[in-house]
């Protein structure tokens, strides 16, 4: 009676009707003859997703953090040495997973608002003559900050120092949402999962792997860490026979299927620009909006993916998201961390066109005035609605080269 409570947070995204109606099926046999024919289209389109042309995609029964640990798991032992990065929760996260597994992290600190810092990077790498770092971790979208990563620019630096260690991508809210391309950039393992920009349910985690790290899985055959659940070895065995080692998740594969077939007619590149334009407007919106700013310390960084917004001094904002969602039906992403109380944030990713944007927009301004912000109501709306007005996906305003 009184509408969709309407969400934009970065994840779970919105869910497209014809996903809904893919997943709404009768439970399946995930042991019968047939069922090997959604599988191993599932597998091969997924590497599609990915920009992959040899290697592997895994599909776990896991959130994208399982796929995190699978990663790890199978491709390196305790004990070794890895460069990683943290300016943000989910980065934050992925350095403690590390470290709880055993590996020997070399951390960079930097600044919330910031991504990965490549000129140290570069610097640790020059200095690893040996080739001690076995792996370079690098999160491409921390959903926390609304921060992007230049993965192809960690490439470079691996490759200008000529060192062979592995590149490990988090892209869990980037993938199928703005440019990746595991196979050009020389990733290794890319991790991702089934809510962002495949507009499922949680519940899968997606784990993309390079010929090079299936071949440093089959070094640790009988050493390395151990594993069971997300073992590559028990996957990789039944996959190729189209089937899982375990229970698979049934219905979300059908809504897999069905989400695929979406992304892939509308191409990569149109989604990567769709997703640009969204960002734009919500970022012109933020400007428009007095005492705001994005947590993102520079339009190199700006994620299009995700938006975290400081609230205007002597505004909590925990209170604009409250009165977001209890006002106005519509859900915001909250600040994470040392960002809490200070700073909110809008997803727009996924399954999201302008006007769903511009009600986004509308329903924080006014939860901002409500929570006491001196901003013009209206002043966003319109300057989403200039910017959305002025431009095509084919023709929004290119954003400014990844920082080096």
């Amino acid at each position: 009676m009184n509408g969709y409570q309407h969400l934009f947070i970065p994840g779970p995204t919105n869910v497209p009707e014809p996903v809904r109606q893919a997943m709404n099926v009768p439970m399946e046999d995930m042991r019968a003859p047939d069922f090997p024919d959604l599988v191993t289209g599932l597998l091969t389109d997924m590497k599609k997703a990915y920009r992959l042309e040899n290697g592997r995609v895994f599909i776990f029964p896991s959130s994208g953090t399982g796929a995190w640990e699978s990663a790890i798991q199978n491709t390196l032992q305790p004990g070794d040495k890895v460069l990683m990065s943290r300016f943000g929760q989910f980065s934050l996260l992925w350095v403690d997973m590390a470290e709880r597994l055993g590996l020997d992290v070399v951390l960079c600190e930097v600044e919330w608002g910031k991504g990965v810092p490549l000129d140290e990077y570069a610097k640790h790498l020059a200095a690893d003559t040996n080739h001690e770092i076995k792996a370079v971790f690098a999160t491409q979208n921390e959903t926390a900050t609304g921060v992007t990563s230049d993965i192809e620019g960690v490439r470079k630096v691996l490759d200008d120092a000529g060192h062979p260690a592995m590149l490990f991508v988090d892209g869990v809210s980037s993938i199928a949402s703005i440019e990746f391309e595991m196979e050009k950039w020389g990733v290794d393992l890319a991790v991702s999962g089934s809510q962002k920009g495949f507009m499922l349910p949680a519940g899968l985690g997606f784990l993309g792997v390079s010929d090079k790290a299936l071949e440093a899985n089959k070094r640790l055959a009988n050493s390395g860490m151990s594993r069971c659940y997300f073992s590559f070895e028990d996957m990789i065995k039944l996959n190729d026979t189209g089937y899982f080692p375990y229970t698979p998740a049934t219905q979300l594969l059908r809504g897999l299927r069905c989400s695929l077939d979406m992304i892939l007619e509308a191409g990569m590149e149109s989604i990567w620009a769709r997703h640009k334009r969204l960002a734009q407007g919500v970022r012109a919106a933020v400007e428009a909006w007095d005492g705001c700013e994005l947590v993102a310390r520079g339009p190199e960084w700006e994620s299009d993916t995700v938006s975290a917004i400081y609230a205007p001094e002597g505004v909590d904002a925990r209170d604009v998201i409250s009165t977001a969602y209890n006002k106005y039906q519509t859900s915001l992403g909250t600040g994470l961390n040392k960002l809490a109380g200070k700073a909110f944030r809008i997803g727009h990713l996924g399954s999201l066109n302008p006007v769903m944007l511009c009600g986004a927009i509308s329903a924080a301004e006014m939860a901002l005035v409500d929570a006491g912000a001196k901003i013009e109501p209206g002043s966003g709306v319109a300057a989403a609605q200039a910017h959305y007005r002025a431009t095509t996906p084919d023709n929004a305003k290119a954003s400014p080269a990844k920082a080096a």
